[in-house]
């Protein structure tokens, strides 16, 4: 079997084990099975695709024997291979999860034969935008994993989740609007939606028409991606979802909307006409989101605001427009998938455990479950940038690259993600005082948003400390292993991150024209359709 062969796998596996399990129906164990072993085909798939194209090149699959531009081309390069490999590892750990939360076999609130397939086609949908070598089979990945997001974000029809699933689901046909408009724009304009062939012809349209369709193409990724002012449906429609769906949903779908703006900065607009607006984009969602999630008083949507700032980290490395920006954008894509996947999984477990995700009603878990405590303070020192973590070494290479350039606006910005590091690791450890070290409240004091110190003789009965210490003995073996994978894969990302940088600054090299497009059309582009 040759490498080209697996490209069509990562699509095709999750795809037909969905059906599959859409065929078992309420045989939970059997669904449980089938949709563990294909997210595990999947991530040995993506490995031996990542190790051949680091080693070979880009491939390019072109799917029914039709060349490219004329048929359906799939692209893996290093990019898209690394984030394969980080998405199966991310799903494999969520889906982990939840089966040990219960959420894979039904709970009181989630139709049991739902959550399987609506989860393998999301993943089909995520690993599609990766693999698309076309604007359309872009869009068609991102309405795959949109339309399973929709059925993960409102399982149960809880009143809360109908009302943010409807506010998730209205952005995103407003997303999807402008991207699919942006496509028939760009296929009238040039008469092709092969990425490589509209990077070669796009110089053949007018100024005016170029930044039109740039803008159109941002703005459509950038809700997608969550960045300010595009991110105001975020905070609200994550934390209402049960905890493995939240985690699946920071950890990735912003990444798609991320990778989607890599490539049309890279590759169909590499012309820094836009990059200063980029740039200002990236300040304010640093700063905006991190001011949100320092207002917070629940750990959820704490760290949804942390997901919506730490998207200007990458927006940065975008703007720059440079090889080294492009690079550390690269390395932090792969970190803050698996940390900011891992600390809403902590969330998960503290929820577990306390019984809920605000803040003033928990306290003095560490005593009663210190291993909660220590996977959620490592993950937290990761994303708050703490030496040596991987995400200390990427917001560095994000600060080198920005001074290198010489641009007083990236200075700015270096200042800027300075002081929101700061403030990321300042809201992480409130949480972790407040929960691990603070006093539990009260039983009485429960239904208020204000902890109360406990006289000495008071006792904490099914609603208090005693009910919390019976929760963490109880917190099945399977959640807190997939926690742990993950928190650990951060600190791999850690000490394997010279050769990771080394990695992603050979993707950043071969992510323009000289690289993709030379591998689409390794003879010339097409003739018939250039005259």
């Amino acid at each position: 079997m040759t490498l080209e062969s697996l490209v069509p796998l990562v699509v095709l596996v999750p795809l037909l084990a969905a059906a599959g399990v859409l065929a078992l129906g309420r045989r939970l164990r059997a669904q449980r099975l089938v949709t563990v072993i294909a997210l595990t085909l999947t991530l040995g798939i993506s490995v031996a695709l990542l190790i051949g194209v680091d080693a070979a090149g880009t491939l390019v699959v072109e799917v029914g024997g039709w060349q490219a531009p004329f048929g359906i081309v799939l692209v893996v390069d290093r990019l898209a291979a690394l984030l394969l490999v980080v998405s199966s590892v991310v799903l494999l750990a969520v889906l982990l999860f939840s089966v040990g939360q219960g959420l894979a076999y039904g709970d009181d609130e989630t139709p049991v034969t739902i959550y399987n397939p609506a989860y393998l086609i999301l993943a089909a949908g995520v690993f599609t935008a990766f693999i698309a070598g076309d604007l359309f089979n872009l869009y068609v990945g991102f309405e795959i994993l949109l339309v399973a997001s929709y059925v993960l974000i409102t399982l149960g029809g809880t009143e809360a989740r109908i009302r943010t699933g409807t506010t998730y689901i209205v952005v995103s046909l407003v997303s999807s609007f402008l991207f699919l408009a942006s496509i028939a724009m760009i296929y009238g304009a040039l008469g092709t939606v092969n990425l490589a062939h509209i990077a070669v012809r796009m110089a053949e349209i007018p100024a005016e028409t170029q930044t039109l369709l740039h803008v159109m193409l941002l703005i459509g990724f950038g809700i997608k991606a969550a960045v300010f002012p595009l991110s105001f449906w975020l905070p609200d429609s994550y934390p209402t979802a049960p905890a493995p769906v939240t985690a699946v949903f920071a950890g990735l779908l912003t990444k798609v909307g991320v990778y989607a703006i890599i490539r049309t900065e890279t590759l169909l607009f590499p012309s820094p006409e836009l990059n200063p607006a980029l740039l200002i984009v990236a300040i304010l969602t640093m700063v905006v989101g991190i001011l949100g999630a320092v207002a917070q008083t629940d750990i959820k949507r704490l760290l949804s605001f942390t997901l919506v700032s730490h998207i200007g980290f990458l927006i940065l490395g975008i703007g720059l427009g440079t090889i080294d920006g492009t690079a550390a954008t690269i390395y932090y894509v792969a970190h803050h998938i698996v940390v900011q996947t891992a600390l809403f999984l902590a969330a998960g477990l503290i929820e577990q455990v306390g019984g809920s995700t605000s803040i003033p009603r928990l306290g003095g878990l560490l005593a009663l479950a210190p291993s909660v405590g220590v996977l959620y303070l490592v993950a937290a020192l990761n994303l708050g940038g703490i030496p040596p973590f991987s995400g200390f070494l990427g917001k560095l290479g994000l600060f080198q690259a920005s001074i290198a350039t010489g641009d007083p606006l990236a200075f700015v910005a270096v200042g800027a993600g300075a002081l929101v590091s700061l403030l990321t690791l300042y809201a992480l450890m409130r949480v972790w005082s407040r929960v691990f070290w603070g006093t539990p409240p009260a039983p009485a004091d429960e239904e208020s948003t204000d902890a109360v110190e406990p006289t000495h003789d008071d006792v904490y009965p099914a609603t208090g400390a005693v009910a919390i210490a019976e929760r963490a003995r109880a917190i099945p073996r399977l959640m807190t292993t997939a926690t742990v994978g993950l928190v650990l894969a951060g600190i791999a990302l850690t000490v394997l991150a010279g050769p990771l940088y080394q990695y992603a600054e050979r993707a950043a090299l071969v992510l323009g024209e000289n690289g993709y497009v030379t591998a689409v059309f390794p003879e010339g582009t097409p003739e018939v359709l250039d005259d």
